[in-house]
């Protein structure tokens, strides 16, 4: 008996040794999209400057393939170490809850959440529609009629005001941002939902109308954009990111991680990139960042069980 007390003494104290001096090597970071992206910029400048934060190499490591579900499930199953980890996006809540992975964010310990790009309403600037309030009317009007061009499918930001309003839109699926833009301006749809990092040029130059935001509050690089809170309809999606580690890593490890990316998402080096590449700031830490998705996986839920 004193001979097992003595064995798991010494393993409590080796994991509080181990953890304590954390990190010791290079730390791999998995972004499950591809070089080039959204995630893999936030996440390139996060690691950058982790770096300095840690004292030790960020390594970025995409692991690519369905919806993000590739990079995830790598991430979620690597060793509890800390020198694995992971950006998880809004996919980790999707994809489970539409079967297409088994991994949820119940696989990983949270630890920060670090930018929130809420979508806005956009409509070209010749469009019919002056308020978000006259595409409403116009499809409760016209049922499926309202042509609604989505960069996905399916398109949660769209079935979310489907689902609180009782309307209907005509989805036209394109393949990204990147053919959306040009069909707005062409008028081939008659809306679109998205990023404003993914329009803030042609929002800035007059060639697209902003008519409103899908968030809790206004953004700095859409100050005269209203919420959809603020013009009645208590509708809020966006994209998110955040780091996360497998389950079952040391909380010493969790604490070091997040009091690193807390300082850093703080910086000015990291809030200027994000504001000049019109990203989002948001910080949370663990617990927050976990009812943040619970919160989303409610409303996700909400809207695939009623795509069934």
């Amino acid at each position: 008996m004193k001979k097992k007390l003595m064995m798991l003494l010494f393993v409590v104290l080796s994991i509080f040794s181990f953890a304590k001096g954390y990190p010791s090597k290079n730390i791999n970071l998995v972004v499950p999209f591809a070089a080039g992206g959204g995630t893999d910029a936030v996440a390139r400048k996060l690691g950058s400057l982790l770096e300095k934060e840690l004292g030790q190499p960020v390594i970025i490591v995409n692991r690519t393939g369905g919806a993000g579900a590739v990079g995830m499930t790598y991430g979620s199953t690597s060793k509890k170490d800390g020198y694995t980890i992971t950006m998880i996006t809004r996919e980790i809540v999707s994809l489970p809850l539409m079967k297409l992975s088994p991994i949820t964010y119940k696989n990983f310990d949270l630890v920060s959440l670090v930018n929130m790009d809420p979508a806005v309403v956009l409509v070209g600037k010749d469009s019919k529609y002056q308020s978000f309030q006259d595409i409403l009317d116009d499809a409760k009007a016209r049922p499926e009629k309202v042509k609604f061009a989505s960069t996905a499918k399916p398109n949660f930001y769209a079935l979310a005001i489907e689902n609180k309003v009782g309307v209907k839109f005509n989805h036209i699926p394109y393949n990204g941002a990147g053919e959306v833009v040009p069909a707005l301006l062409g008028n081939h749809a008659d809306f679109t939902l998205m990023g404003p990092g993914e329009a803030i040029g042609q929002i800035k130059s007059g060639q697209f109308r902003a008519l409103g935001l899908m968030a809790t509050d206004r953004i700095d690089t859409l100050p005269e954009v209203a919420t959809l809170k603020e013009l009645g309809y208590d509708v809020v999606s966006g994209t998110w990111r955040g780091i996360a580690v497998p389950k079952g890593t040391n909380k010493e490890i969790v604490e070091t991680l997040n009091k690193a990316i807390e300082k850093v998402t703080a910086s000015d080096d990291f809030v200027e990139f994000m504001t000049k590449a019109n990203f989002g700031v948001k910080y949370l830490g663990p617990k927050d960042f976990e009812k943040f998705i619970e919160d989303d996986t409610r409303v996700i839920k909400e809207i695939v069980d009623n795509l069934k």
